[in-house]
């Protein structure tokens, strides 16, 4: 390669750069895109991400980062926290939640992507009383849902009335009846080690179209339920008053012209704003967007956020800022 071609190759390269950096703060002052405010919460609290990074049986495993403003990640470690011994000894789109004695717990999906995308049939679950140390559960659906080939992403939300756990993940068989669609199932557990009620379908999209990544919220007396389109790659909004529905369907709220799921809310402690986090998986990125109404968001401006060290689908769960300092230090 000439000099000439190769200063005319790193004068391109750096437009582009210089372009990904200027196009987004055009498009805000001229008003093409409106970003959102970041909110700014509670000093006494942080946030602690749980993800795993990739498709590979080393990148299946669960890994932390923290956030003291809920917007700027930055992993714990370079290396996993946990690493399953149950199942398949992959997890993947772990969910983290507190429970209600104080204790912590991971619900993921138990799978090797390498043994294919309909191979699973099984949950993960880690308890813990300090978030350092992990016991370890697996929660097999094929005897409760039959030719079970895939039971993703599995999320958990405190029922009140019942005093359990509703367990909610999507689910898809392939038996004698034939392949049905990946919809939304639910099912009830009193210590997250196992299910105590029949599965039931929680929600699936009129449209006939797949519903997968479940995460549901509550806010005022309405709960939020957000699922990724399967078959557009959008995040879409159903909205019940009662936990385990009937859910009705409001549209697309994601505003990315990119495929996304892995879909996450959480609230800003101390204010009104929730912070959905987006896995744009084909480009190997995060965004996120804000809301102060469950309904309505905008865009977060890319140099508002940071989680530059490729997550893949996770969860966030509000902590104390003494606890965060606590996990830095442990794992460190």
């Amino acid at each position: 390669m000439t000099a000439k071609k190769r200063a005319i190759i790193i004068t391109a390269a750096a437009l582009v750069i210089l372009a990904a950096a200027v196009v987004p703060l055009s498009l805000y002052f001229t008003g093409i895109i409106d970003y959102a405010e970041p909110a700014r919460g509670d000093s006494d609290t942080a946030y602690l991400m749980a993800y795993f990074t990739g498709n590979e049986p080393e990148e299946e495993r669960i890994y932390f980062a923290l956030s003291r403003d809920g917007h700027n990640f930055t992993p714990v470690s370079d290396t996993p926290v946990l690493q399953s011994t149950t199942g398949t000894g992959s997890v993947r789109d772990p969910y983290i939640f507190a429970m209600n004695d104080g204790t912590y717990c991971i619900i993921a999906t138990d799978m090797r992507s390498e043994l294919g995308w309909s191979s699973n049939h099984a949950f993960t679950v880690f308890k813990s009383d300090d978030l350092i140390n992990w016991t370890e559960y697996n929660v097999d659906i094929e005897p409760l849902i039959p030719d079970t080939v895939r039971a993703w992403a599995p999320q958990a939300i405190w029922d009140g009335e019942k005093g359990m756990y509703m367990v909610y993940w999507a689910n898809c068989t392939d038996g004698e009846q034939g392949w049905s669609g990946t919809v939304l199932w639910y099912a009830y557990s009193e210590d997250m080690q196992s299910l105590c009620s029949e599965p039931r379908i929680l929600y699936a999209p009129d449209s006939g179209k797949d519903a997968i990544d479940g995460d549901i919220v509550k806010a005022g007396n309405t709960y939020y339920l957000y699922y990724k389109d399967e078959n557009e790659a959008k995040i879409c909004l159903a909205a019940s008053r009662s936990l385990t529905g009937p859910y009705e369907y409001e549209g697309v709220v994601s505003l990315y012209n990119t495929n996304v799921e892995g879909n996450c809310i959480y609230n800003v402690a101390g204010t009104g704003e929730w912070v959905m986090m987006l896995d744009c998986y084909s480009s190997g990125k995060f965004v996120m967007q804000q809301t102060g109404d469950m309904r309505n968001f905008k865009r977060v401006a890319p140099y508002d956020y940071e989680l530059d060290f490729s997550p893949r689908h996770g969860s966030v769960m509000a902590i104390s800022a003494d606890t965060a300092q606590r996990l830095e230090e442990a794992f460190s």
